[in-house]
């Protein structure tokens, strides 16, 4: 009987123990978010099978290397006068009977059963084996290099979609208080009807703006909506619950000159190593297709055995050779390296495009990363001045100095710099991370310094 009121102590404390080691709510920090975007997002995904598709390809160029080996058992049965006198010559079966010419002209049904070993082995083909072993090679690390550059969006999405959120709960934030704002107002502006200090318009223009201020308290609450669908959309879970994101905090990035930024993208973008590595496996299929016009040496070999039944004796044989080949109307050939050629003049194209465009992103983003920076610091200033006019306009309108449209107007405007201040503090952050993504430097770890 003493012994239950111990257990009943045990179990309460190791209660509370589990409920004091569990977190009291779910939180999702940026790193979290990026980590899993990129563990189940479907472009994810799509860049892990191109690598694999290109590591595959490579592995199967090296294959023309190695001897081709082959093992066939052949079953057959026929009267042909050819097939019959070859036959019984390979099963070590033809007797001098066989040479009647009835027999040769009308012989009689015969079966054989042939077992084969027979292979091949490319020994010089001019170096194209070697050419296209190192196109796949390059291919496989341009592959790599975009699964790479396709991270770096995912990373971008997450934090444009994250800091959405965030942006959306701090209007959450700011309508909600106005909102309660307003409602104060309205019940100051409704006792100062009562004493006499305020006519009934005053009232109506403070119910015209309770409603107005419910109105986007309701419209921010859908834009939270919204914005939680694109950060579950980014991060490749559809049905990502709604949990406790790390607030959003003004920062001062660090600044480099255009041309520096310039040069760490021309060193570090993922795409434009993946673009001059596909440029380098083109030329070398360009120099495969010309290899090809080259002479071919081979080697091959066979050996068979045949017998009329399969568990009786027979013959054995074996053919060995080398061939040497070269294509003296090589019609297909030049098609091929005129359509490599065409290839790899669309590639330096593109790479001499794409270098251009380079110096125009890392531009628009230094452009937007320094004026977002200005604006954040401007937005501050200009909430904390709105705030210290409302507080006088309250004042005075306490003191029946102001109209209630001086103090609605004033209301309006702080509203207004503080949705300003965070859109700026959001477009800060997103700002740096577009330059980052400019220069091919958003890395998980970088998307964590955004918070």
């Amino acid at each position: 009987m003493n012994s239950h009121p111990h257990l009943a102590f045990w179990a309460a404390l190791l209660f509370f123990a589990g409920c004091a080691a569990s977190p009291a709510q779910d939180s999702l920090t940026l790193r979290q978010a990026v980590e899993r975007a990129l563990e189940h997002s479907p472009d994810a995904e799509i860049a892990r099978a191109g690598k694999l598709d290109a590591s595959a390809a490579a592995s199967q160029a090296r294959t023309a290397l190695w001897p081709q080996l082959r093992f066939t058992e052949d079953v057959s049965r026929g009267d042909d006068p050819i097939y019959v006198f070859g036959t019984r010559l390979r099963d070590r079966q033809f007797a001098e009977a066989d040479f009647a010419l009835n027999s040769l002209n009308r012989p009689q049904p015969i079966g054989d059963f042939s077992t084969r070993f027979s292979g091949t082995w490319v020994g010089f083909d001019c170096f194209k084996t070697q050419k296209e072993i190192h196109r796949a090679d390059l291919f496989k690390e341009s592959a790599s290099s975009a699964a790479k550059a396709v991270d770096q969006q995912i990373v971008f999405r997450v934090v444009g979609a994250y800091q959405s959120v965030l942006y959306a709960q701090r209007e959450i934030e700011v309508a909600r208080h106005e909102q309660e704002t307003a409602a104060a107002l309205l019940h100051s502006v409704d006792e100062h009807v009562k004493a006499g200090l305020a006519v009934e318009s005053d009232r109506m223009s403070a119910e015209v703006n309770a409603a107005a201020r419910k109105q986007e308290s309701i419209a921010a609450e859908g834009e939270l909506e919204l914005a939680w669908a694109q950060l579950a959309e980014a991060m490749g879970e559809p049905e990502l619950k709604t949990v406790e994101l790390k607030p959003i905090e003004p920062h001062a990035f660090p600044q480099l000159a255009l041309e520096e930024e310039i040069a760490i993208a021309a060193k570090s973008r993922p795409d434009m190593k993946a673009l001059g590595e596909a440029q380098s496996a083109q030329a070398s299929a360009v120099g495969a297709a010309k290899s090809d016009f080259g002479p071919r040496v081979s080697a091959y070999g066979n050996w068979e055995e045949d017998r009329a039944t399969p568990t009786s004796s027979g013959g054995n044989n074996w053919v060995a050779g080398i061939q040497i080949g070269l294509d003296i109307l090589p019609v297909g050939k030049r098609a091929q390296l005129a359509r490599e050629s065409a290839a790899k003049q669309k590639i330096d194209a593109q790479v001499a495009a794409s270098t251009q465009h380079l110096r125009l992103q890392v531009s628009q983003a230094h452009i937007h990363r320094r004026t977002a920076a200005l604006s954040m610091e401007t937005a501050r200033a200009a909430m904390d001045q709105s705030a210290e006019s409302l507080r006088i306009l309250k004042n005075r309108y306490g003191a029946g100095l102001a109209t209630i449209t001086d103090l609605l107007r004033a209301e309006d405007a702080e509203r207004q710099s503080q949705t300003n201040y965070w859109h700026a503090v959001y477009g800060n952050a997103v700002a740096y991370a577009e330059l980052l993504y400019a220069t091919g430097t958003l890395t998980p770890d970088a998307a964590e310094d955004l918070q």
